[in-house]
């Protein structure tokens, strides 16, 4: 027995060792293949990285969101780290049946660390294949965040982790009947009921037992090493491995997800200059290969456990965007690919081979033909990613937010769409109207930019008007950035006539723009036209800087010696779009301003006592989170608590809510498509907040109050919901209870108007 467990284990282990440093450099040559990324932004404040990496890994931030799926995980990947110290016992004691660690062995906190850690290892993984098991038939179809994953991989690596844990606990127990411990101690207390059954049995057959379960532990981890070694894509099992530097190297050194703005375009690692693009400039990516190596480590990490499929609203809806198949059919494309990348494959722009015959004529005729697949492409087509898929995305963040190993869905998402609409001019036709309107008139809807101050005609109080009423913005506190929606569009024209009210009556000094502004390109730049929002962005912060009263150069740059601004650059949106983009993006392009949303301003005001809802309100109110607000701003409670303080009204949670919040189904641009495939995001939405009985259903952004007008109207059509049910913005409630019932100051509107037909 002896014998034969020697030669086993370290047969296997010399071919294993072999094989896995054989896939670490497939890996290594694999990720250089990927585009290089601009210098500095993922290796900055490596300190902060690794204090980032340790606190997401030991406090396991993301998992630990799913109760007991995250205390299991955490004990099998704590187990996992800590544990190979029984992989050099067990090798010992293919030798020596008695055989200890030196120094450690016998060292009383070690051997009960060991014994606890080796026990819920075990424990967690049983837990986990349990959930799973009960996952499946349970939650069929689309209901299960495992639909679509590679199942037998699953199993074969955690009956692996099981197998090995049953191992060591054996051996331990095996190890104390040795060491004749015939009474309970410390060192053994997890094991000590297996002692006890091993009672009696002979030395020779206590040591017989030792070289088993030894050769077992270290065959089976060989198995496993070699079964991975040999599948580099099977992420399942790859991702223990390639978690820690996909987190070390994510967008954010402190830790943030990569929401909020996104990345501006490269081509070899650098900016891309729209109005002198360089001769190899690459639009996009319309090969796998063209996405950074980062990308590329993003698809190899992948444990494809489906917590992005589950909140996805695309998915829930019955479309055919799942992030986690997304990223899966990209890492098995890439990976099927790589063979013929590595011999120099590729093709120009005008789509001819880079690589000579003699190159490839040891490429796998796989490889060949997976290299022929477009990256987008419908099933007839032969492609890797359908375009339905790629357009169902509404850029909510859901699945960045729930990625236990920091995965950029959206990045690579609208990576490819750039290149759809840059190159290809392929893309929702409805969506063109949207990009035509903004570049001839610099708002969505194509209207007159004098409309964007009607609004102003609709208030008995004066709004003072930058470069009109006022020079610049020295003489208030707050510019009040409109937006095109809060000026042009009826419904969210009561918000903007409310916020102003409200400012108003708190006596803060605010100014808006004189309607030269445009779109701040938030639509266009995630539908991926990223020369025009930066035009319109360009065109908004020269505007914006002149407004702040700064001295601009003759490119509209400001001057370095005025760098300091006359006023504080402090801008209030309710727009959580305009937000995103003149907070997190318009830096990019020259833009620094301290921007604000307006329930942050109101939820201060009523703190200050400035703003006093005295009026109750009564009823049922349930608060939709905005995804550009919540998930990709963080600003969940100000909209809470204004509700909290209007007298009357009782607030009642939808059941996805705050960073599990559900998609109103306008961002990403959806705002401007039609939405033909499952069910209507926004219609999913409403059917939740109806679960409730709301007499109110209120929001905090303007594309979120259409989408869920247009679909409570259309329910009340239906008889599906009360007719008196109400969707308003947050400032609207605080106004209906600052004012008091017989101020003559009230807006007959918000009794009297019909809801204005839906938008689209």
């Amino acid at each position: 027995m002896q014998l034969a467990a020697i030669i086993v284990s370290l047969v296997l282990t010399v071919v294993g060792v072999a094989l896995l440093a054989r896939a670490i450099g497939q890996f290594v040559r694999y990720f250089k293949l990927g585009q290089p990324v601009p210098a500095g932004t993922r290796t900055d404040n490596p300190y902060q990285r690794s204090v980032t990496l340790v606190r997401e890994f030991l406090g396991h931030t993301r998992m630990n969101r799913w109760g007991i799926v995250g205390v299991a995980h955490w004990f099998v990947a704590i187990g996992f780290l800590t544990l190979p110290p029984t992989i050099i016992t067990a090798y010992g004691q293919l030798f020596q049946a008695d055989w200890t660690l030196p120094v450690l062995g016998g060292f009383l906190p070690y051997e009960m660390y060991i014994e606890f850690i080796g026990a819920m290892t075990t424990l967690g993984i049983a837990v986990l294949m349990v959930i799973r098991l009960l996952n499946l038939p349970s939650r069929p179809g689309r209901k299960s965040r495992f639909a679509g994953s590679k199942m037998g991989q699953a199993y074969f690596v955690e009956w692996i982790i099981l197998t090995i844990g049953l191992a060591i606990y054996m051996l331990r127990a095996l190890e104390g009947a040795l060491h004749h411990v015939d009474h309970y101690e410390a060192a053994y207390f997890a094991s000590y009921p297996v002692i006890m059954a091993l009672d009696g049995l002979s030395v020779s057959t206590l040591q017989t037992l030792v070289y088993l379960f030894a050769m077992i532990k270290l065959s089976t981890t060989m198995i496993w090493m070699i079964t991975v070694s040999l599948n580099t894509n099977m992420g399942v099992a790859w991702h223990r491995f390639l978690a820690f530097p996909n987190i070390w190297f994510k967008r954010n050194a402190d830790g943030s997800t990569a929401l909020g703005g996104l990345q501006p375009m490269t081509s070899g690692g650098k900016p891309i200059n729209f109005e002198d693009p360089g001769d190899d400039d690459v639009f996009g990516v319309s090969q796998v290969e063209q996405f950074s190596w980062k990308g590329l480590l993003d698809f190899s990490t992948c444990t494809e456990c489906g917590r992005c499929q589950s909140q996805c609203p695309a998915w829930n809806t019955g479309k055919p965007l799942s992030p986690k198949l997304l990223i899966m059919s990209l890492r098995d494309h890439a990976h099927a690919k790589a063979p013929y990348l590595l011999a120099g494959g590729g093709k120009t722009m005008e789509g001819e081979e880079k690589a000579s015959e003699e190159q490839l004529k040891d490429v796998p005729a796989s490889a060949l033909a997976e290299a022929e697949r477009p990256l987008i492409g419908t099933l007839e087509e032969n492609g890797v990613i359908d375009p339905d898929v790629l357009w169902s995305c509404t850029t909510c963040g859901a699945c960045v937010e729930q990625c236990p190993v920091d995965i950029e869905h959206i990045d690579h998402i609208v990576d490819m769409r750039r290149y759809q609409v840059m190159i290809e001019s392929a893309f929702p036709s409805e969506a063109g109207t949207m990009l035509k309107n903004l570049e001839k008139k610099g708002n969505p809807w194509g209207l007159a930019k004098k409309q964007r101050l009607e609004w102003t005609k609709e208030v008995d109080f004066e709004v003072p008007v930058v470069g009109k009423d006022i020079e610049d913005l020295s003489e208030v506190e707050y510019l009040y950035w409109v937006g095109c929606a809060g000026a042009l569009e009826d419904r969210a024209k009561k918000t903007t006539k409310a916020f102003a009210e409200l400012l108003h009556i708190a006596g803060v000094k605010f100014a808006i723009m004189g309607g030269d502004e445009k779109c701040t390109g938030d639509s266009a730049r995630r539908l991926g036209n990223e020369p025009l929002f930066q035009e319109l962005g360009m065109e908004n912060v020269m505007a914006l800087n002149t407004a702040f009263g700064e001295e601009l150069d003759d490119e509209g740059k400001v001057v370095p010696e005025s760098a300091k601004p006359k006023s504080a650059k402090k801008i209030v949106a309710t727009c959580p779009h305009c937000l995103n983009t003149l907070g997190n993006e318009y830096p990019q392009l020259g833009g620094d301003y301290e921007v604000i949303h307006h329930t942050q301003l109101l939820q201060h005001l009523v703190d200050e006592g400035k703003l006093i809802p005295v009026t109750p309100v009564e009823g049922i109110i349930t608060y939709h989170d905005p995804c550009y607000l919540g998930r990709h701003n963080k600003i969940y409670t100000p909209p809470r608590e204004i509700i909290a303080a209007v007298p009357g009204i009782r607030n009642e949670e939808m059941h996805r809510h705050k960073e599990r919040g559900f998609c109103c189904g306008a961002g990403g641009a959806r705002m401007w498509m039609e939405e033909r495939i499952g069910k209507r995001i926004n219609n999913e939405r409403v059917d939740e907040a109806l679960s409730v009985n709301p007499d109110i259903v209120s929001t905090a952004c303007p594309f979120c109050l259409v989408m869920l007008t247009d679909s409570v109207n259309g329910k009340k059509n239906d008889g599906k919901a009360k007719e008196s049910i109400q969707v308003v913005d947050v400032a609207q409630l605080l106004l209906d209870s600052v004012k008091t019932p017989s101020d003559p100051a009230g807006d007959p509107e918000t009794e009297s108007t019909p809801e204005p037909e839906p938008v689209k």
